[in-house]
């Protein structure tokens, strides 16, 4: 039966490493490191936000955690480099196997959604630029009701807008904080384990369906 899938964006289709290139050029070798500390305060930046009732949209936690990260490893960027940096965060690379995967989950008939804390312009130019944009009904981002994932509203929301049963809504997603949101709102879950040393988070609480990558979702129990 054709579902309703909800894909997580950064770090599940898009690859947030792709950035390490650009800094390469900017603070060295010191790049895959800094790459994933602005990553993780990118996040903790939405979390605590969220926590607070200080909502700033993604982009603000984005350009906060790369200004963090500059001054924590004393590698101090212009505000033109800055500037640059966070318009690279636009164009970044899907994963490949988004590419093989997304045709084959559309032509099964599944309803195909991003679904992501980052902005619906940020997400719309990602996705374009990854050539992947056309895979998409739709675009639901947290900025819509102003709080981030995994505030149990924005799935709520997700729900709404997509008009689909909660029975039928898949949340996919690499990162697991996400997947345990997905699933305490009642959503069918699959965890893409983007990074095999990583294991899940032990809250007694596992997704549906682990897969090592988004091409073995179409052969996952319930979406085929």
């Amino acid at each position: 039966m054709p579902q309703t899938l909800a894909f997580d964006v950064y770090g599940t289709l898009i690859d947030t490493a792709g950035i390490v290139r650009e800094l390469t050029g900017l603070v060295g070798d010191l790049a895959p490191a800094f790459s994933q500390r602005w990553r993780d305060k990118q996040l903790e930046y939405s979390f605590r936000r969220g926590l607070m009732g200080d909502y700033k949209d993604f982009s603000v936690c984005t350009r906060e955690a790369l200004e963090y990260v500059s001054r924590e490893t004393s590698s101090p960027l212009t505000p033109e480099q800055v500037t640059h940096l966070m318009a690279c965060y636009r164009r970044l690379p899907a994963f490949d196997d988004a590419r093989e995967a997304l045709p084959k989950l559309q032509a099964m008939g599944h309803r195909i959604y991003a679904f992501s804390n980052g902005l619906a312009q940020d997400v719309d130019a990602l996705l374009r630029y990854a050539g992947i944009d056309h895979f998409f009904l739709d675009i639901v981002s947290a900025d819509e009701i102003r709080t981030f994932k995994p505030d149990p509203a924005i799935y709520r929301h997700f729900i709404t807008r997509s008009q689909t049963p909660v029975q039928q809504c898949w949340l996919i997603s690499s990162n697991p904080f996400d997947v345990l949101g997905a699933a305490a709102v009642g959503f069918n879950t699959a965890w893409v384990r983007r990074n095999p040393a990583l294991p899940f988070d032990p809250w007694g609480i596992e997704p549906d369906q682990i897969s090592a990558s988004l091409t073995e979702l179409e052969h996952a129990a319930g979406l085929h």
